[in-house]
């Protein structure tokens, strides 16, 4: 039969078949002759032509459902696939050992198998032959790692013998494991839990894939800046396909592809299904992330078909092959893995003469060992060759393979597969038999971990491979040279020194901010990040002195070219301009907040934007960024919920002060005035560069402007520890059954000033005014002091105080009440805040309602004293 049978896979009915196949053979001799190259080009020059004559066709963006390589230019395989085989075989059975074992034991802990018995071939490729480890005269390879593949990572390492057999028994047994002194295995990558080991946390799908695009943005930026030198570093990142669904799994590919991203690999495992099915039951997965990569504008290497496929291929002129697969959707291939040779010879390859034939000589035990491209090492390794080796691209790599492969009529391709955690027997001993373990009965049945000996081949064989690529992965680092950063009165004295002048705190930030990037040690460190607002934070002065990055340089005139802060774009630009996008901004704040891991090299990101806008709307990511060990600022700008009045609703923060709270490593700041800013700023900068703690600062600034006070210095402690004596009462003599604590922070702070006023000209009342920086510092501390018994510096600031406590906030109300717990025995505390939706107005207005302005403060005081007189 001729190419004419590529019609099955179009709808338009042919009129002149002759015709047809005239051009057809007109292309395969061009081919013949001259190349695919030149075949090609007639192609685009033919599809130039059509258009400019109204032909509307454009190329599918898929293509027949067969391997992207042919088996003609696949490379010889560098390796020993037998010994391969049998440490893959030792690495599946570790893994599946690792989640029975546990559950045997506490049938609550969970734990995955079938994803990894579906990754285990893709891994252990990139193991043997591509993922370089950090050494020397190489920074290393960066990998995510599917999470539901955890436990087969792990089972390499104990192999490798970097982790022990009781680590491998206490798999997600973290407090139990240290109770008798080891270090138990977290559920899944978890760089806090396990600081030397995992480098990304993927547990959360769909964070990875966006992570793993900016990650291979940023280490271009470092090197378009001179600040790391140009290597052949690969980020690679091994996603599943029903994981592709989460927006954040998208988000970015366009980014990838319009930035030349060829230093970005992923591996998507097509094993077809999701947690509790198909993925696309009534399509095909494969076709559906072909065209969506191909149409952001990636490289895609189709991996579908094994080995044992290839003579089958080749004797199939008819191409019954292809049109069957075109017509197959995964749901029924689903069928088909959880089924034997005999169901797939009647079902897959009897539904054609043609497919009959070409399976007439084969036993059904040769059909059931069919595999899928994904369980091959040979096309792996040709699928990874070509990936590292292509230029210009960022590439994606479909490996079709089985989910549970290898597990069993029980598991393999079943609807149940993801959640098989027990196995008896039987299908351990199906399983040892499959992979040809040498397990004795007991071992089988006490289900042993199975490590070679050290003179062993298989052994030897993996030492020498990982030697040759650097050394052992995962591994995480955090050596690197500390960063000095200027004496704060070099930056930021205009703040300490406010004489009254009226600035708001997010403009105080951007003089403090354009300041530190003149340093000519900190500066170059300095990673300033937007995601479309930098004109509105007042930033644009930073676009000319130290420019907008952009892998292009810039190739146009900017229509403000003769204006003072014209928009300037450059090769080595410093500021991170991200679009409309705050996941991608965080994603790249993430980056650059762990470059001290993932390059050697301490950066300090800051991350400014509408402060609704984070926690709120990527909280998920700046959860796997503390997760992740970031360093950084995170500056939520325009912040409160009245300080932005005319905006309404959806732009108005109350909570993210409250979010913040809650996550440990997290310093969150709610500055009043500009010296207070800067003094946080200077203590996160040195804590992180200098001392290298795993800590960020969240600092939420204004974008109210009011008069700033000089801030003396010596409250720099008290304002770290967030909480001081602002305005001491004149009154201080005065009744003191008529005094109250005013607590304020950020711009409320002024109501509660204003509030003192009243209360001392009005009603005698004497009102001492703290500026309260951080209830979650506070809250933390005493906590801590609690746990210790001893005083806290909370107790210790307020206990020589006297009359009720007044708490304003422009969040709402639980912010403050994390305090309550540990205020001074006795104490009347009342919380004012902004819960609700926010409306638009004026401040004043937004005020009033909330409850928050200085007259419901004084309202609030005074009823206050009269419940305590």
């Amino acid at each position: 039969m001729t190419d004419l049978s590529l019609l099955r896979f179009w709808h338009t009915e042919d009129t002149d078949s002759q015709e047809t196949q005239e051009w057809l053979d007109a292309l395969r001799a061009v081919i013949e002759r001259e190349g695919p190259e030149r075949a090609a080009f007639l192609l685009e020059m033919l599809a130039s032509s059509a258009h400019g004559q109204g032909v509307t066709w454009r190329a599918p963006r898929i293509t027949p459902y067969v391997n992207t390589i042919s088996l003609a230019e696949q490379p010889i395989y560098p390796g020993d696939p037998v010994i391969e085989q049998r440490l893959s075989a030792i690495m599946r059975w570790n893994a599946l050992a690792m989640v029975v074992r546990a559950n045997r034991t506490y049938g609550e802990l969970g734990g995955h198998i079938a994803s990894y018995a579906s990754a285990a071939d893709l891994f252990e490729v990139g193991f043997n032959h591509f993922f370089k480890a950090r050494q020397a005269d190489h920074a290393g390879d960066l990998v995510f790692f599917q999470p539901h593949s955890a436990p087969g990572v792990y089972a390499r390492a104990f192999v490798e013998g970097r982790l022990s057999e009781q680590n491998l028994a206490h798999y997600r047994q973290e407090l139990r494991a240290s109770q008798v002194g080891t270090q138990g295995l977290c559920s899944y990558p978890h760089p806090y839990l396990m600081p030397d080991f995992w480098q990304f946390p993927t547990g959360s799908m769909g964070i990875g894939p966006i992570s793993a695009i900016y990650q291979a943005r940023f280490m271009r930026y470092l090197e378009h800046r001179a600040l790391i030198a140009g290597q052949d570093r690969k980020i690679w990142g091994f996603f599943g396909d029903g994981e592709m669904d989460e927006p954040e799994s998208t988000a970015a590919l366009s980014l990838a592809a319009r930035e030349g991203l060829d230093n970005l690999v992923f591996v998507i495992n097509c094993n077809l299904q999701r947690l509790d099915g198909p993925v696309r039951g009534n399509g095909r997965i494969i076709d559906e992330l072909e065209s969506l990569f191909a149409g952001a504008g990636w490289n895609v290497i189709k991996l579908v078909w094994g080995s044992n496929w290839d003579p089958m291929f080749a004797r199939d002129s008819q191409r019954a092959l292809a049109r069957t697969f075109a017509d197959t959707v995964d749901g029924q291939f689903q069928t088909y893995s959880a089924n034997d040779g005999a169901y797939n010879r009647q079902h897959f390859f009897g539904r054609s003469a043609e497919l009959a034939a070409l399976a007439g000589t084969m036993t059904d035990q040769q059909i059931e060992a069919l595999q899928r491209g994904g369980h091959d090492p040979l096309k792996i390794y040709a699928a990874y060759a070509r990936a590292s080796a292509h230029s210009g691209q960022p590439t994606v790599i479909l490996a079709k393979t089985m989910k549970g492969y290898g597990m069993g009529a029980s598991a393999q391709g079943r609807m149940t597969t993801h959640q098989q955690k027990k196995l008896d027997a039987d299908v351990l001993r199906e399983f040892a038999q499959r992979f040809a373990l040498p397990l004795s009965e007991q071992q089988i049945e006490q289900v042993e971990f199975l490590k070679p000996a050290e003179d062993s081949p298989e052994m030897r064989y993996l030492h020498a491979r990982r030697q040759s690529l650097g050394g052992y992965l995962p591994a995480r680092f955090t050596e690197c040279s500390s960063a000095p950063v200027p004496e704060l009165g070099s930056y930021g004295q205009f703040a300490l020194n406010g004489n009254g002048r009226e600035m708001s705190t997010t403009m105080a930030f951007v003089r403090i901010l354009g300041n530190l990037l003149k340093d000519p040690q900190l500066g170059p460190r300095i990673v300033p990040i937007v995601a479309d607002e930098a004109r509105t934070f007042g930033m644009a002065n930073l676009f000319r002195s130290v420019g907008i990055y952009s892998h292009q340089g810039q190739r146009y005139e900017p229509e403000d070219i003769g204006s003072m802060l014209y928009y300037r774009e450059a090769k080595n630009g410093q500021i991170l301009e991200e679009g409309i996008t705050e996941a991608g901004a965080l994603a790249s704040w993430t980056a650059a907040a762990t470059a001290y891991s993932t390059h050697g090299l301490a950066m300090l990101p800051f991350y400014i934007y509408y402060s609704i806008f984070g926690f709120q709307r990527v909280g998920d990511q700046i959860w796997a960024a503390a997760d992740q060990r970031s360093r950084g600022f995170l500056i939520g700008a325009t912040a409160g919920r009245t300080t932005l009045g005319g905006e309404g609703l959806q732009h108005q923060d109350g909570t993210s002060h409250l979010i913040a709270s809650t996550i440990p490593n997290c310093k969150a700041y709610d500055p009043a005035f500009a010296g207070e800013l800067a003094i946080i700023i200077d203590a996160g900068a040195r804590e992180m560069m200098v001392e290298q703690r795993d800590v960020f600062y969240y600092v939420t600034t204004m974008n109210e402007s009011y008069a700033n006070p000089d801030i003396d210095p010596k409250h720099a402690d008290q304002i770290l520890k967030g909480l001081y004596l602002f305005r001491k009462s004149p009154l201080a003599a005065a009744n003191p059954q008529q005094r109250v604590q005013l607590l304020g922070s950020g711009a409320i702070l002024n109501q509660a000033l204003a509030a003192a006023q009243i209360l001392e000209s009005e009603h005698g009342v004497a009102a001492d005014v703290w500026s309260a920086t951080s209830y979650s510092e506070l809250a933390r501390e005493a906590e801590l002091a609690r746990q210790s018994r001893r005083s806290s510096f909370l107790h210790q600031q307020l206990d020589d105080s006297a009359g009720p406590i007044i708490a304003a906030s422009d969040y709402v109300r639980a912010v403050p009440e994390q305090i309550r717990a540990y205020l001074p025995t006795g104490r009347n505390f009342q919380v004012l805040g902004t819960d609700g939706f926010g409306r638009s107005d004026s401040r004043a207005e937004l005020r009033r309602h909330f409850g928050v302005d200085a007259q419901a403060i004084v309202d609030r005081a005074l009823e206050a004293l009269a419940a305590v007189n």
